[in-house]
């Protein structure tokens, strides 16, 4: 098995490590009631997604 032969500095450590942050999530707008949504998800208001709606909302 393969063994380092010494210790990685804290320094060279942080560069590897330095891509591995959580990004913020990307916000787009709803085409049909103009919400912010994150990408790629139903937009809690009007249930529109993909150009078509996915779920129906109720009247309350």
């Amino acid at each position: 098995m393969a063994v380092p032969k010494r210790k990685h500095s804290n320094s060279r450590t942080g560069k590897r490590r330095s891509h591995d942050r959580v990004k913020k999530r990307q916000i787009g707008y709803c085409p049909q009631c103009s919400n912010s949504v994150p990408t790629h998800t139903i937009c809690p208001k009007c249930g529109y997604y993909m150009g078509r709606t996915l779920v129906e909302q109720r009247e309350e």
